[in-house]
């Protein structure tokens, strides 16, 4: 199965309170929706990328344990960002301050944010321009520090704020930076 995007401005816009109900009445899909209103319907990922994706939170979750500086969150979170995208990365962690500035309406539903660190991981049915983009639509919208982790073609696009993407070669050791202090994931 493929991703599906369906674009339905020329017939509704949906409002944040519509996609959430929407998303709600469909919890058996993956949904997301674009800054352009187009709906996107992910396809669920195999074993393999769901074993690492796990991997990757654990380790994330794990440094944020014993650090106590933020939240983690998984690819069942979806983010609104300010551009009107209401995007689910595969990992995501928010700085606590932020975090905790949300109404508990908002950290309910949809929270109305850009993750301070996400990860996305390319899985056998993505496309990498489509992550890419995606990539750069957070560092748009606040991301401070993001890993695209490409399996396939054995490298990793850093996204930096304010700075060009860095790739390097897998296997590498990534580092949170001043982001995620003391944070640092083998890939």
């Amino acid at each position: 199965m493929n991703t599906v995007v369906l674009n339905l401005e020329p017939v509704v816009h949906l409002t944040d309170e519509q996609f959430y109900q929407l998303c709600m009445a469909n919890q058996d899909l993956n949904l997301e929706l674009n800054a352009k209103g187009e709906l996107i319907i992910l396809p669920p990922v195999g074993g393999e990328s769901g074993t690492q994706e796990a991997d990757f939170i654990t380790d994330l979750n794990n440094w944020n344990r014993r650090t106590k500086l933020g939240k983690v969150f998984s690819s069942s979170t979806i983010f609104r960002l300010p551009n009107g995208a209401q995007r689910s990365p595969d990992a995501a962690w928010v700085k606590l301050e932020r975090w905790e500035a949300l109404t508990d309406e908002q950290r309910k539903k949809f929270p109305p944010l850009t993750p301070d660190f996400v990860i996305e991981l390319r899985s056998e049915t993505d496309r990498l321009k489509p992550l890419q983009d995606k990539m750069q639509e957070y560092l748009e919208n606040g991301l401070r520090l993001g890993w695209l982790i490409n399996l396939q073609d054995g490298q990793i696009e850093i996204y930096r704020s304010g700075l060009t993407v860095e790739v390097v070669q897998i296997p590498a050791l990534l580092s949170g930076e001043e982001v995620l202090p003391g944070f640092e994931l083998q890939v």
